[in-house]
């Protein structure tokens, strides 16, 4: 599944993320006294350990996603999500992140238009099976077409219909924004969450 920075997932289309940012400057007094101010994370180096890097950003709980379109032989093709937000609303824009080691996402981006399906707490079968490595995810999956060409995950809490904007690269990962073509949403049902590597729900009035 692709991941907030850092976070933990289930095994899948799985990649590790991380970022190093580095700053610092020189200056000199007219007392002849010259300081340099040291900041961690040089360039090049990961500023601390990855697995307690990637532990300590688990702890975000996040909603979980499936960005998902169909190919040129009219095929579902996607992958699982963690990463994803709204961006704008004008123009209506979300976003999401997905690492470069994806195999999926290229097949999703070459169609141009994908659907984001938002999982309800019991679509975590749903979750495992799109997040998972192979040609068949959809396999017992249950999804539609909608309107716009895209594939919505049927019973999901919402589904934005999206339209590719722009792809930018940000280390290991792509930072991708969508425009919004159509929305659609349940009245019903709790979020699946995903917390330190494992799946939750909770209690929403």
């Amino acid at each position: 599944m692709e991941r907030l920075t850092g976070g933990n997932h289930p095994a899948g289309d799985n990649h590790s993320t991380g970022g190093n940012h580095s700053t610092g400057g020189n200056h000199s007094t007219g007392d002849n006294h010259s300081t340099q101010e040291e900041r961690p994370g040089a360039a090049g180096e990961f500023p601390t350990d990855p697995e307690k890097f990637r532990d300590v950003l688990g702890r975000f709980a996040s909603g979980v996603t499936v960005v998902a379109a169909l190919d040129e032989d009219g095929k579902p093709v996607g992958l699982a999500c963690q990463s994803f937000v709204s961006l704008s609303l004008d123009p209506p824009l979300v976003l999401l992140c997905v690492g470069k080691a994806s195999s999926s996402w290229p097949k999703v981006e070459r169609a141009g238009r994908f659907g984001v399906s938002i999982l309800a707490d019991d679509q975590a079968d749903t979750c495992a099976a799109l997040g998972r490595k192979g040609s068949d995810k959809f396999a017992g999956v249950d999804w539609a077409r909608t309107r716009n060409g895209t594939v919505r995950i049927n019973n999901a809490l919402a589904t934005v219909d999206c339209e590719l904007y722009a792809v930018h690269e940000a280390g290991d990962h792509y930072v991708i924004t969508a425009r919004v073509l159509d929305l659609h949403a349940r009245d019903d049902g709790a979020p699946l969450l995903y917390f330190r590597s494992d799946y939750a729900t909770g209690v929403f009035s």
